[in-house]
């Protein structure tokens, strides 16, 4: 893994932007409609502002703990590139997700908007076993090898 802090970090922006959403662009909407813009519902500004408050946020609170909101790994660990590779697996699936909530009104076919949606809607659920999984071999990668005790044979 290249960048296994930036991998990790993009994970604490996108689990919960992907877990609330719909709050997510609605702090940012109501943040613009403070300010006097005029926003709609489903509109692309709010999303945007959200998620550059929530990019804000884990930023702050990362530099706040030191640093420590990464978990630590142990490169040369069992399953610390399988976690690592599982992660980023969740984190480009939500970004697809994030990606989607900003361009879907693009899209011309109401059939197909239908169509991604559920397929996007699908990433928004496994993302959340994909980055537990990878986290907990991340972890994992920590711990030292125990010999097999006698009592096991």
């Amino acid at each position: 893994m290249r960048f296994p802090n930036l991998n990790i970090f993009m994970a604490w922006f996108l689990i919960p932007q992907t877990l609330a959403m719909g709050w997510v662009a609605a702090a940012g909407r109501m943040l613009l409609e403070l300010f006097g813009a005029d926003t709609q519902l489903e509109g692309i500004p709010g999303r945007v502002v959200g998620a550059l408050l929530l990019l804000g946020v884990v930023f702050v609170v990362r530099r706040l703990l030191g640093g420590t909101l990464p978990i630590v790994g142990n490169p040369d660990g069992s399953g610390y590139r399988f976690g690592h590779r599982l992660i980023l697996t969740a984190n480009i699936l939500a970004a697809v997700l994030f990606v989607f909530q900003l361009t879907w009104h693009w899209v011309p076919s109401p059939d197909v908007v239908m169509l991604l949606a559920q397929f996007t809607s699908a990433f928004g659920y496994w993302v959340m076993p994909l980055w537990a999984v990878g986290f907990s071999f991340i972890y994992q990668s920590t711990q030292t090898a125990q010999p097999p005790s006698p009592a096991d044979s």
